[in-house]
């Protein structure tokens, strides 16, 4: 029965391997590159057509250019979501600065949404409410890009099991999950589309697909139990989904806590690396794993 589910894990990471050198590939790069500068042109000349008032009321075009820009962001993080998505078979711990980099393009997406409220000409008299939220989000955006390269400069990889055969197996599980995420993203995606497109309410996507990104996180914790139970790795792990959870509330918290919760992710995230690469430091708790300090535990107590 093993062997059964490992060839199909084996199986369905083939697939997934089929669709990530597709994503990945240079042509699929600069289609995805094309598609952005096309909607933005496309975007900016259909609003100015607006502005013009050749389009009926009852179209609902915008006739602010920044929703152009809005419209851009928004494509490009759902093509870095899907980035995410596919580099989640990668390191745990690079699956997790690609989520800061998500939350970085989303603060200065927040930045741009500001300036659609705004009339054009822009008036200070029409944004001075505005701009602490703008500086807030845009200069958090920063401090994040920036710590996320202290982040990636930190991270010291190692294998998860030294057993060939067991590290294809957890590599194999992540990739499954990956494409369950991809299923998840495509019908959370198209879903909002519906809602959108029946006049009904619609939700907030990203914030959405963050919370079944925090599940995910826990699975592959708990997944990761089975290849290897030394307990600086269930810690680190563990750690990274509260990060993920904290990400979660930054994206629904009102300007200035968004950034306040996103930087304290980050910083929870580069605190776990450092004391994580420096564990081995103390060598009478290197080889030590979490079950077998519950069993200690559990004979000591009896």
């Amino acid at each position: 029965m093993r062997k059964v589910i490992h060839k199909t894990l084996l199986k369905i990471g083939e697939f997934y391997d089929f669709l990530f050198n597709h994503w990945e590939g240079s042509v699929s790069q600069r289609l995805q590159a094309n598609l952005l500068v096309s909607v933005f042109v496309l975007a900016l000349f259909v609003i100015e057509l607006a502005r013009w008032n050749v389009f009926p009321d009852w179209v609902g075009i915008p006739k602010n250019h920044f929703y152009a820009v809005k419209l851009a962001f928004d494509l490009l993080l759902m093509l870095e979501v899907l980035g995410l998505i596919f580099n989640l078979a990668d390191s745990v711990a690079n699956s997790m600065g690609k989520q800061f980099e998500i939350l970085s393009l989303i603060l200065l997406r927040q930045s741009f949404k500001e300036f659609v409220n705004f009339e054009e000409p822009i008036a200070w008299e029409q944004i001075q409410d505005s701009v602490l939220y703008i500086l807030s989000d845009s200069l958090g955006a920063l401090l994040i890009f920036g710590l996320v390269s202290v982040y990636y400069a930190m991270q010291r990889h190692r294998k998860i099991t030294e057993d060939a055969k067991e590290l294809a197996s957890f590599v194999a599980a992540k990739k499954v999950l990956a494409l369950f995420l991809l299923l998840a993203f495509i019908t959370i995606g198209f879903f909002d589309v519906w809602l959108w497109a029946t006049e009904q309410k619609t939700f907030k996507f990203f914030e959405v697909f963050y919370t079944v990104l925090i599940f995910s996180d826990i699975l592959i914790v708990l997944i990761s139990l089975r290849y290897n139970s030394t307990y600086s790795i269930v810690f680190r792990n563990s750690g990274f989904a509260v990060a993920t959870v904290i990400i979660r509330l930054a994206l629904t918290a009102p300007p200035f806590f968004n950034v306040g919760l996103g930087v304290s992710a980050l910083i929870l995230s580069i605190g776990l690396t450092y004391v994580y690469n420096n564990f081995s430091l103390f060598p009478q708790h290197s080889e030590v794993t979490y079950m077998k300090s519950k069993e200690t535990k559990s004979l000591e107590t009896e």
